[in-house]
């Protein structure tokens, strides 16, 4: 039995194989207790979501916890699979159909869901992201005003800019708080952070985005994130490596930590400047350093052992 549930804010339609059973709850608590009833009444092999901006959290929640096989998947990948079956049209009832269908020809694999606290820290993360970017484009506008006649306007804009910081500062106590607080992240988040170029931002994202470091292999874990290279090949021609899709949230923060590493982390820095030397593009031996911190802080995780330079190096010659 495969399941499909298409998520909306009101309402959540369900589709079942083989049966072509369909039916519709309310997307609260309510309506997401039913749907836990009746679908773990037939023992499901797999349920497929689609993530939709936080409206799948209290379903996937309830399945999780209800020892229930749930995957939320990009829907990106989603739509690709339907255009390749040949189905362009698009409703909720389709949907449920499509994720159905998505979850038995495709089978993909059951992931660790985050624990209500990783959601909260998640959510803190993103609030974070939101300051930031609202706190660069207020200071791009402070040097877009010329001019005179536009005091008021420059210091309506600075009244924001130090708002916004001064909420910076505060979700980012909050963020360590949350950290301090649990003994389980508290020890992940001194590992992580024992590696030069690592730091709290990172570390608090890998452990919100990011629950299945240490528990996937070395190129399992370059996949997820999005930093394994894909081959372009046809025929006789062989076109160069790319990297895409992934977790953006989490790759963004790792291509800044990789810049840093580059610089401070011997290791890092030593692998960086000999994919230079050899004639690689910057960029490209970035990305290379990106992939390559990740396996050090995924193997770290899973021996659960603090950083070693030799024990790093060895760790990429394996890779």
């Amino acid at each position: 039995m495969f399941v499909g549930i298409d998520v909306a804010k009101a309402e959540l339609v369900i589709s079942v194989l083989p049966s072509a059973e369909r039916f519709t709850v309310e997307n609260d608590e309510r309506g997401v207790r039913t749907l836990v009833q009746r679908v773990a009444s037939n023992r499901p092999q797999l349920i497929v979501l689609e993530a939709t901006g936080g409206y799948e959290l209290l379903a996937v929640a309830a399945l999780a916890a209800a020892s229930l096989p749930v995957v939320v998947v990009n829907p990106r990948q989603v739509r690709d699979f339907a255009k390749a079956t040949g189905q362009l049209a698009k409703t909720d009832r389709i949907d449920a159909d499509i994720l159905a269908r998505f979850a038995d020809v495709v089978r993909p694999e059951v992931r660790l869901i985050p624990d209500a606290a990783a959601h909260e820290l998640d959510a803190l993360l993103t609030r974070r992201r939101q300051l930031l970017e609202m706190l660069q484009a207020e200071r791009n506008r402070v040097g877009q005003v010329f001019g005179t006649g536009k005091k008021q306007v420059r210091k309506s804009l600075k009244s924001h800019i130090t708002f916004l910081e001064r909420e910076l500062r505060s979700t980012d106590t909050d963020l360590g708080e949350m950290v301090r607080q649990s003994p389980v992240w508290r020890e992940r988040d001194e590992l992580l952070r024992s590696v030069p170029g690592v730091g709290p931002v990172l570390s608090r994202t890998l452990l919100a985005d990011l629950p299945e470091l240490g528990r996937l292999s070395r190129r399992a874990i370059a996949k997820l994130v999005g930093v394994a290279p894909l081959s372009r090949d046809s025929g006789t021609m062989r076109g160069r490596r790319f990297v895409q899709g992934g977790r953006a949230t989490v790759r963004g923060v790792l291509y800044m930590a990789a810049l840093v590493a580059s610089r401070r982390n011997t290791v890092i820095r030593e692998f960086y400047l000999r994919l230079v030397a050899a004639g690689k593009p910057k960029k490209l031996a970035l990305v290379a350093c990106m992939r390559k911190l990740l396996t050090i802080l995924n193997t770290m995780m899973r021996t659960k052992t603090t950083w070693s330079a030799k024990a790093a190096t060895a760790i990429l010659v394996v890779a």
